[in-house]
């Protein structure tokens, strides 16, 4: 563990401030969740990802889109990737700004052209739609399928962010 030199006292309802550039450092967005575990005399925090839950679904589905429409799919939660249907490698990467930025803004973005696009120094190449997952009010990934052909993949995209969206609402 790297100790950071910061102290912080506890206030009388037991809460302590994360100083804020620790939260920049680690990418910690206000009203994002975190995982406190114990161990020993330590208390750890970590983000918490719902979509990781579902990373079981996520991986099913990209597999029956992949083999009915030949298209790679990767899904996202709000910092990496957690399915890649056509490199593995992909897995854990973290997305760049400008998928963070369509997170953020619950955008869509559909790509006619062939571009690249970087996953922690992994270019994808290809035609990009790339729908948010958003469930209750939060936006919590992106579904992306990156093919090169010419057909529309946004209902396709915006399906299975929906199937996504519902079973994270339900559970």
């Amino acid at each position: 563990m790297k100790s950071t030199g910061i102290t912080r006292k506890i206030d009388e309802l037991g809460r302590i401030v994360i100083p804020k550039e620790i939260r920049r450092n680690l990418g910690i967005r206000d009203g994002e969740s975190l995982e406190i575990f114990t161990d020993e005399d330590s208390i750890i925090l970590k983000k918490h990802s719902q979509m990781e839950r579902f990373e079981d679904l996520g991986a099913k589905l990209g597999e029956i889109i992949n083999a009915i429409f030949k298209v790679d799919v990767i899904i996202t939660d709000r910092e990496k990737v957690i399915v890649a249907t056509n490199n593995k490698d992909l897995i854990d990467k973290k997305i760049n700004k400008d998928l963070i930025y369509l997170i953020d803004n619950r955008e869509e973005l559909v790509e006619n052209e062939n571009r690249s696009m970087e996953f922690d120094n992994i270019s994808i190449n290809g035609k990009f739609t790339i729908v948010p997952i958003i469930a209750s009010i939060d936006s919590l990934g992106l579904v992306v399928i990156v093919a090169n052909d010419d057909k529309d993949y946004s209902n396709l995209a915006r399906l299975m962010a929906k199937i996504l969206s519902e079973k994270i609402n339900i559970y």
